[in-house]
């Protein structure tokens, strides 16, 4: 099991440049630390960013989310969706807005991609296990659960090389040949990264161990694990689709998410069926 103590994160914060908790995000945690948060008020916020509000209203009318009707505008948002769900999509918005490419030795556009096809199959996933998660939990988790690699690429120049040497070794987690390299690894700073922007606790804790291999081994909140099971099934079947190979901890992890998720071969088959879709 991997712990995460006060010297560790002392270290991660001298060590590497991190992008700030934005001002936007920064006001929105203020209104819903109060008794009764305002949700007039909260959306009036949201609004006054309009590339924000475009994106958290792109998210919500996707089919990930399969509402009958268009919701037009940021108080709809709120009013159907709640004022946590809005805000995991606001951060997850920010969170692609807050690395600078020309300082980035990795391609962000590239990398975000991923995340998000990641997030949607997270989605589509959650929509169709008997267990019920929180989509907005999911689509936060699948933005936010790899947040390290563009920190790693913002701080060492070579961490291309590392990167580009793990997709094409499926033997050995990226995690595993981090450490070896530079004695820290993107699970360790993605934990670091939410919980300075204030992302709630079990995601900053799904964010740190989503390549632990003892996880599934233990005893957990249902809705927590199953969350953790959403995203490595998200992630193996998102790396099937683009690289035809299934990612390196699968093997060892299969039978227990899908005994988490309560799907037998054919429902996990009939998943990975509608997932093809999305990808040919």
């Amino acid at each position: 099991m991997i712990e995460i103590d006060n010297v560790v994160l002392n270290d991660v914060e001298k060590g590497f440049s991190l992008p700030p908790k934005p001002e936007l995000l920064t006001h929105l945690h203020e209104l819903l630390q109060s008794s009764e948060p305002e949700l007039g008020q909260i959306a009036d916020l949201i609004a006054t960013d309009v590339a924000t509000s475009a994106a958290v209203l792109k998210v919500i009318n996707s089919s990930s989310y399969g509402f009958s009707r268009t919701i037009t505008d940021i108080r709809q948002a709120v009013m159907f969706l709640g004022l946590n769900s809005v805000t995991h999509l606001v951060t997850g918005f920010l969170l692609k807005q807050a690395f600078d490419q020309s300082r980035c030795c990795i391609s962000l556009e590239r990398f975000w991609d991923t995340a998000n096809e990641i997030s949607e199959v997270a989605m589509i996933i959650g929509r169709k296990i008997p267990v019920k998660i929180p989509l907005e939990s999911l689509h936060m988790l699948g933005l936010f659960h790899d947040a390290g690699i563009p920190a790693m690429a913002l701080k060492f120049d070579d961490y291309a090389n590392v990167l580009s040497c793990a997709n094409s070794n499926y033997d050995m987690l990226l995690v595993e040949q981090e450490e070896a390299i530079y004695n820290t690894n993107h699970a360790t700073i993605g934990y670091f990264l939410a919980n300075s922007w204030n992302l709630p606790k079990p995601i900053c804790k799904l964010i740190l161990r989503h390549h632990d291999m003892e996880f599934f081994k233990e005893n957990h909140d249902i809705e927590h694990v199953c969350t953790m099971a959403t995203l490595k099934m998200a992630e193996h079947l998102v790396q099937v689709n683009k690289r035809f190979v299934s990612v390196p901890d699968w093997a060892y992890i299969k039978t227990d998410v899908l005994h988490v998720l309560e799907l037998d071969e054919d429902a996990y088959q009939d998943i990975k069926d509608d997932v093809e879709e999305i990808f040919n």
